[in-house]
């Protein structure tokens, strides 16, 4: 049994290792992304259930536009297939759905999905779920700078205005819980561009169960190991 105040507040996961879970079973990698969206439900839930307040899952990276054109139109196909079917599941679990990174760059039916989904889970009170879609944390500050870049264009802050804080008020995931724990599938041990900002001092949990196999015990898992661990944040010991 997990102690409930022990439970992270927010959770991020690099979802990795769709395309070698298929492979492994010599199908299609849109097969693992498939099962990989089943994951997704079982991670959603368990997450809900312990009573996690905020689950961030990196999805799509703005460099998975590089991988080939009929992968990526698989993946497309199965966002418009998700929004269309994950979204009344949501809704129905009280769960308010996210979506971070530049949407813009979307198909137009999908960017339409995205908005009408996010305005019909707004108002709702319980686990708050972020999917990274064509999201990079590069990206997320450079975006963040261009804002108060243009602030100062406009005289509404001054040059001495500009501070982290002043930053972090621009970057994605902004008057949320802090992330508390990243944790990463698949065997990599890598942070892929995901939160750079955000993640600044949250303890990483990495595993080699693939994504499509990460469950519900995988992620008690890693909880129970983050419960193990002493958070600092610079300071020294407690000990």
């Amino acid at each position: 049994m997990i102690q409930q105040t022990l439970i992270p507040k927010h959770i991020g996961i690099i979802m990795d290792g769709n395309g070698r879970w298929a492979k492994n079973r010599n199908l299609l990698r849109i097969v693992g992304h498939r099962a990989g969206l089943r994951a997704v439900r079982r991670t959603v839930e368990r997450a809900n259930e312990l009573g996690v307040k905020v689950l961030t899952l990196y999805a799509f990276s703005s460099e998975n536009w590089n991988r080939p054109e009929q992968e990526v139109s698989a993946l497309m196909a199965l966002f418009i297939y998700a929004l269309n079917k994950e979204v009344k599941i949501l809704h129905r679990n009280n769960i308010q759905l996210n979506i971070i990174g530049d949407i813009t760059r979307f198909p137009a039916q999908i960017q339409k999905m995205i908005k009408l989904a996010q305005a019909k889970t707004k108002n709702n009170t319980g686990l708050i779920l972020n999917i990274a879609a064509n999201y990079g944390g590069r990206w997320d500050i450079v975006n963040s700078v261009k804002k108060l870049i243009n602030q100062y264009e406009r005289q509404s802050i001054t040059l001495d205005m500009i501070d982290e804080e002043a930053i972090n008020k621009e970057i994605a995931l902004y008057g949320l819980p802090a992330v508390d724990l990243v944790i990463r599938t698949g065997g990599e041990y890598r942070i892929s561009n995901f939160l750079l900002w955000q993640i600044a001092y949250s303890e990483l949990y990495f595993t080699d169960v693939l994504w499509p196999d990460f469950n519900k015990e995988t992620l008690d898992d890693a909880i129970s190991e983050f419960i193990k661990r002493e958070r600092r944040f610079g300071q020294i010991s407690g000990a």
